[in-house]
């Protein structure tokens, strides 16, 4: 029986800028595009979250909802440094971390380095030193599995914790609502609801057959979470899977020329980033997004790990054209590698034919 612990900061970017803001403590606050923008919410405080503004809403929307909202611009370098000393604590009682972003990260605890027998207690005493440190709150949740404990870490934000114990498992499941599942997205809830599935009860009754017809692959997994079954361990050396840049457009553009002239300097961005870590990838991938926020990608996956601004242009030129670009203007260009390979020999192929 493991102890899992998944450890979720509260607003995390809105936060420390109230932190490093005291008057705008208690106040809206939006971390993200400025509100005369074409950018979008990053982070917003949970004042702002009251009133309906979320990650990801147009950041203009947002300003209409709350014009008295204080918009900020992202200030990664010192959301890393706090990051850093949040992970500092956390390796304090286990090297088995597996961070998922800046503000969160899963913990096993089930041996530990103070010998503390109960994850409850080791999660409460996280929490504090993180707030003694950072002067920021943090949310846990803690259970026997990742999946439950990151459902778990989410009931009682802010500033809260959930535990799961193996004997609530089964009822707590039961009675959750479908787009509460962690793995299960907006797409695939409405799926769901279409089927009958609202509960977790619902979900259990699905054989794995129907799952597997009905989800593909996935099936495989949410026949498994319904019933509580996660064997996926705390990987301290989680590998990233995939780099990416995109940018979106003060106005919609239309011009294919002026499209392709953008995405030739997102692939350099993207380039730069590879480099950095040392990356390449095989698969390469276009994303789209037109005025009415309908968004589109379109893939490509090829024999050799790729890392140069060049070829990733040439593809994504291409996969362009299986898009409506000719036809509709566009808010959001993007382009993203994955399938990498890191710290090992790019095999380059300049001469690479596209089968598109």
């Amino acid at each position: 029986m493991r102890k899992i612990i998944h450890i979720d900061m509260d607003a995390f970017y809105a936060a420390v800028e109230q932190r490093d803001n005291p008057s705008f403590r208690g106040k809206p606050v939006v971390v993200g595009g400025r509100p005369d923008s074409r950018g979008v919410v990053a982070t917003a405080s949970y004042e702002a979250r009251k009133l309906g503004i979320h990650s990801g809403l147009p950041s203009s929307k947002a300003y209409r909802l709350c014009p008295s909202a204080i918009f900020f611009k992202p200030r990664f370098k010192v959301y890393k440094a706090v990051s850093s000393q949040i992970q500092a604590i956390f390796y304090e009682y286990t090297d088995l971390v597996e961070p998922l972003s800046l503000d969160e990260a899963f913990l096993d605890v089930t041996i530990n380095k103070k010998n503390i027998a109960s994850a409850t207690k080791i999660a409460n005493l996280i929490r504090r030193e993180i707030f003694l440190k950072t002067k920021l709150t943090a949310s846990a949740g803690v259970a026997a599995n990742k999946f439950l404990a990151k459902i778990a870490s989410d009931i009682n934000k802010p500033n809260g914790i959930k535990v799961i114990t193996p004997e609530q498992a089964d009822s707590f499941i039961e009675q959750l609502p479908i787009g509460k599942f962690y793995g299960i997205g907006i797409a695939t809830e409405k799926k769901m609801l279409k089927l009958g599935i609202k509960l977790g009860k619902d979900l259990k009754k699905q054989s794995k057959t129907e799952l597997i017809k009905n989800f593909g692959k996935s099936g495989y997994f949410y026949y498994n979470i319904a019933k509580g079954e996660d064997l996926r361990p705390v990987s301290p050396d989680r590998k990233r899977k995939s780099v990416g840049a995109e940018q979106t457009f003060q106005h919609d553009i239309q011009s294919i020329k002026h499209m392709r002239a953008l995405l030739n300097d997102i692939c350099k961005e993207v380039e730069k980033r590879l480099r950095k870590i040392e990356a390449a990838g095989k698969t390469v991938t276009l994303k789209v997004r037109y005025p009415d926020f309908k968004t589109v990608t379109r893939s490509f996956t090829g024999d050799f790990y790729l890392n140069d601004c060049a070829t990733f242009s040439r593809i994504t030129q291409e996969l362009l054209k299986t898009t409506e670009a000719d036809k509709k203007r566009i808010r959001l260009l993007g382009v993203t590698v994955s399938n990498l390979n890191i710290n090992q020999t790019v095999l380059e192929n300049n001469q690479l034919e596209l089968p598109i």
